[in-house]
């Protein structure tokens, strides 16, 4: 058994002709701290629903476009370079309001569960 593994997913622009246009690691990579997801959506997508978690903060990092994040009814723009943090009992959605594709990696882990992160989790 080795110590790691790895996944290929080709360009991120490519993921808009997958499942949803998205992919999720935790399944591929065997992950057990975290879901990661890829995604991208095409442009005036906006997710039909809004939705909510029970333990898990999200992180979304926008990589490519500009849209709408909407946290309990307060709407965020976000662009290439944004991140928006959400606590699980906040109500969130996403739209895509640009031009183009726009593509984000979404990151769920546990609300105040890290207890170690960059070199204090490290032997040097």
């Amino acid at each position: 058994m080795t110590n790691y593994k790895t996944a290929e997913f080709g360009k991120i622009d490519g993921l808009i002709n997958r499942d949803n246009g998205k992919v999720f690691l935790h399944d591929i990579l065997g992950l057990t701290g975290s879901e990661i997801s890829l995604n991208t959506v095409p442009k005036g997508f906006k997710v039909p629903f809004n939705h909510k978690h029970n333990q898990n903060e999200e992180v979304y990092i926008i990589l490519k476009g500009i849209g709408v994040i909407t946290v309990d009814n307060v709407k965020i723009n976000v662009r290439e370079g944004s991140t928006v943090k959400v606590l699980p009992p906040a109500s969130r959605t996403l739209e895509n309001t640009g031009d183009t594709e726009m593509s984000f990696i979404c990151v769920q882990a546990k609300e105040n569960s890290l207890e170690q992160f960059g070199l204090g989790d490290a032997e040097l």
